[in-house]
């Protein structure tokens, strides 16, 4: 596990520039909000998610996520066809706050081009590049 300032990221999964992880699991890839961007976000009261069987990019939206100082969307870190969507976080958007690597999880996407597209990760083992990319997402965001 990297802890960096209070916030962890565990050292198996892959880290998206705009906030979600994502976790190998027999060739599909289980996606969700990381836990800088729930802590930043404060309480999540709603989130809205496209269908299962809907085609998503990576960069593109692949739902949106709504705290009480805060609206935005959450971003498909691989391309593929949503096959599971967390049911039970859209009954309880909190879910993410608890145990966002856990049961707080969004997303089950059938890759595309995987492979390819994991260069374009943050490993979690990768500790320098994932605090070079925290540091700037504070910035940005004056948190």
């Amino acid at each position: 596990m990297v802890r960096i300032d209070g916030n962890e990221f565990p050292e198996d999964l892959f880290y998206h520039r705009e906030h979600m992880w994502a976790r190998i699991e027999d060739g599909r890839v289980r996606v969700g909000y990381n836990d800088w961007a729930q802590s930043a976000a404060g309480k999540l009261l709603k989130i809205n998610t496209r269908r299962v069987g809907s085609m998503v990019q990576e960069g593109k939206t692949l739902g949106t996520i709504e705290s009480g100082k805060w609206v935005g969307p959450l971003k498909a870190p691989v391309t593929g066809k949503i096959v599971e969507i967390n049911e039970e976080v859209l009954k309880k958007p909190s879910l993410i706050n608890e145990d966002p690597y856990g049961r707080g999880w969004v997303a089950v996407i059938e890759p595309t081009d995987l492979e390819n597209e994991l260069k374009n990760l943050i490993k979690g083992s990768d500790r320098a590049t994932l605090e070079s990319w925290l540091r700037r997402e504070k910035e940005i965001h004056k948190v």
